[in-house]
């Protein structure tokens, strides 16, 4: 008879830094800042530094431990230790400033919104994503607006009417 493979409930599993998990937090969540991956990013150019440093001291002393692939190690780290300190922006805005923003730009009072942190460009600028609606009952309009977290300046806004009014009435 073949033994069961479930997994065991006790075992240790993955789970999010008690700062990223929101489950269960009671009060005002801060939402963690992207400059946080500028530490990385200097410890990935610090170590792509000592692997080519290392390379050119011993690549012909001991070629099976010191090769060409330090030399590409080295390279890979610098690109993205370059990449996660260029993208570790300051988020001088946060979601409630987003909302305000939004607010503003939609165009009519707003009842129910949320807003999402993305990151868009090739450096990854953190933006907010804000979804919105009118505060009738049920919403009569929806709005969608980009904010940047950078500057707090609105990016995108789009406004209309609330094709899900349509359904309710059926």
């Amino acid at each position: 008879m073949a033994e069961s493979t479930a997994p065991d409930p006790d075992a240790v599993r993955d789970e999010l830094p008690a700062d990223l998990n929101a489950a269960g937090y009671v009060g005002p969540y801060k939402f963690p800042d992207n400059s946080r991956r500028r530490i990385p990013g200097t410890m990935y150019l610090a170590i792509g530094a000592f692997c080519l440093v290392l390379w050119i001291v011993r690549h012909d002393s001991e070629p099976i431990f010191v090769n060409r692939g330090m030399v590409v190690a080295a390279c890979l780290l610098g690109a993205i230790g370059l990449f996660s300190i260029t993208s570790g922006w300051r988020m001088n805005v946060d979601e409630k400033e987003a909302l305000l923003v939004a607010t503003r730009s939609v165009g009519f009072p707003v009842g129910h919104a949320s807003a999402q942190q993305v990151w868009r460009g090739l450096r990854a600028r953190p933006t907010w994503r804000v979804l919105c609606y009118s505060a009738e009952d049920p919403p009569r309009r929806r709005g969608f607006v980009l904010v940047d977290a950078v500057d707090g300046r609105m990016i995108e806004q789009l406004a209309e009417d609330n094709p899900e009014t349509d359904w309710v009435s059926e």
